[in-house]
C-alpha cells in the first residue's frame, strides 16, 4: 500500500453517466457527499479509508448522456480550468449507443479525430498531468445490446490505440467486466442494463483504479 498523489494534487474524473453517477451538480463537486454512487466516490472513499487526512481534491465532473464530442465542448470549464494534476477518462459508450438508439451516429473517424483532439489540448495545456483512460464497455450479450459489437469493437480499437500514444495508464474495462461475469459475477450483479454498472460493478472500476496505480 502507498500513496499515490500529494497533498493539494487535483484528481479529475471525466466522462458520461458511469462516471456521472448521481453526482451532485454543485460546481466543485468534490465532497464525499456530492461526488455520486459511482466509481469516483468509491475510489476517494478507499483513498481516504488508506490514507486518512489527506489534502488530495477529488472532482466529478462526468455528466449523463455525454459523449466524446460534448467532452471536447466543456473542455474550458470542466478541464482546462481545473488544471488537474491526474485526468482520468472514461467515454464512449454513448458514441455506439446512440447511434442505434436515435440514428445520431458518431462515425468511427469523427470518434477518433475528437478523442485526439481532447488528448492533445490536454498535452498541451497540461503537460504535466498524468492521464488515465478507463475503456468503455457494455456487455453485447445483454438482450438490449444483441450487435453493438460490431461499432464498439472498432470504437474500443481506437480508444486503445489512443491510449498507447497518449496515456500514462490505459484500464481495459470492456476485458475486464467481461472476465467478472465469466469467473465470479452474473452480468446482473455488474449491471442490469449491459452498460451501466451496478454497485459490484462500480467497486471493480475503483479496485482495478487503486491496483493500476499501485495503491493496493
Amino acid at each position: 500500500m502507498k500513496r499515490y498523489f500529494k497533498d493539494g494534487d487535483t484528481v479529475l474524473f471525466q466522462g458520461d453517466s458511469v462516471t456521472d453517477w448521481y453526482r451532485e451538480r454543485d460546481i466543485e463537486c468534490k465532497t464525499i457527499e456530492n461526488m455520486g454512487q459511482g466509481y469516483p466516490r468509491l475510489f476517494k472513499l478507499i483513498y481516504d479509508t488508506l490514507f486518512p487526512g489527506n489534502k488530495v481534491n477529488f472532482v466529478n465532473r462526468g455528466i449523463s448522456g455525454d459523449r466524446i464530442r460534448n467532452l471536447l465542448e466543456r473542455y474550458d470549464e470542466d478541464f482546462k480550468s481545473l488544471n488537474p494534476d491526474f485526468i482520468s477518462v472514461m467515454i464512449g459508450i454513448n458514441d455506439t449507443w446512440h447511434g442505434i438508439w436515435d440514428n445520431t451516429n458518431t462515425t468511427v473517424e469523427q470518434f477518433e479525430k475528437s478523442y485526439r483532439e481532447l488528448l492533445e489540448k490536454i498535452k498541451k495545456d497540461m503537460p504535466n498531468a498524468k492521464i488515465m483512460i478507463l475503456e468503455q464497455f457494455a456487455f453485447t450479450d445483454h438482450p438490449d445490446r444483441l450487435g453493438w459489437d460490431k461499432d464498439l469493437d472498432k470504437k474500443r480499437a481506437v480508444t486503445r490505440e489512443l491510449a498507447a500514444e497518449f496515456a500514462d495508464y490505459f484500464i481495459p474495462i470492456y476485458d475486464i467486466m467481461n472476465e467478472a461475469k465469466k469467473e465470479n459475477f452474473t452480468m446482473r450483479e455488474l449491471s442490469e442494463d449491459g452498460v451501466h454498472p451496478v454497485s459490484i460493478g462500480h467497486s471493480l472500476i475503483a479496485v482495478e483504479i487503486m491496483k493500476k496505480l499501485e495503491i493496493i
